[in-house]
């Protein structure tokens, strides 16, 4: 059973997830809040697997809460739901710790599927703002190889790093350095666990601050 917590200044807005969300077996709404500071002392009196948050409420914002949600010890996981389909309210999201970002007019099924998704680990960002996300940072490698190494990792995690900043799924990365499906992802663990991130999404954004990866820039005239 999958615990979650509803995060929405709109009582109706809670109202609906909440009765959405019921008809799967294996998700349980354990507690709601109507902003972020209040969604704080909630997950100190329930044990929640996944918050579903929203961005803008008074007193504290999602994206601050969510900041403090991820520091905890043994934190759930954040998904950020909204109705602004906004690039910086996704990086925001993504560098607070939130393992998903999805807006709240997506099918019931695209949300059930989210919510398993990071209850398991993986990262889901919306579609529409993932495509704008890869046409804005399509990245390029050099012809010699990665460039600056990231302290700790050995040469296939970085490998797999770069991979996984280039939008590649573990089963794209898996065939592409024949590897099981099974040992991307505990190349993938071990990234997170050595550089202090919190999901795959944190990890893109690593590679693009840290200078392993570069965007592309569009040429002028």
């Amino acid at each position: 059973m999958i615990r979650l917590v509803l995060v929405d200044d709109q009582e109706l807005v809670r109202a609906g997830f909440r009765l959405v969300l019921r008809s799967q077996p294996d998700l349980d709404v354990v507690g709601e809040a109507a902003d972020g500071a209040r969604a704080i002392e909630v997950l100190d009196q329930v044990e929640a697997d996944v918050v579903l948050m929203d961005v803008r409420m008074p007193r504290m914002t999602g994206l601050e809460a969510a900041a403090l949600i991820r520091t905890g010890a043994a934190a759930p996981k954040v998904l950020i739901l909204t109705t602004f389909d906004l690039d910086e309210y996704a990086f925001a999201a993504i560098k607070a710790g939130a393992s998903g970002f999805l807006l709240k007019d997506a099918p019931a099924a695209d949300l059930f599927s989210a919510i398993r998704s990071v209850h398991s680990g993986d990262s889901v960002v919306a579609p529409s703002t993932t495509r704008r996300l890869l046409e804005r940072f399509a990245v390029h490698l050099p012809d010699g190889g990665p460039g600056p190494r990231a302290d700790g990792l050995t040469a296939r995690e970085l490998e797999v790093l770069l991979h996984v900043a280039r939008g590649l799924s573990n089963a794209d990365i898996a065939r592409h350095l024949r590897l099981a499906e099974a040992t991307v992802k505990s190349h993938l663990n071990r990234i997170l666990a050595k550089l202090g991130l919190h999901g795959r999404a944190q990890a893109v954004v690593y590679a693009y601050e840290s200078g392993l990866v570069t965007p592309n820039r569009p040429t002028t005239g």
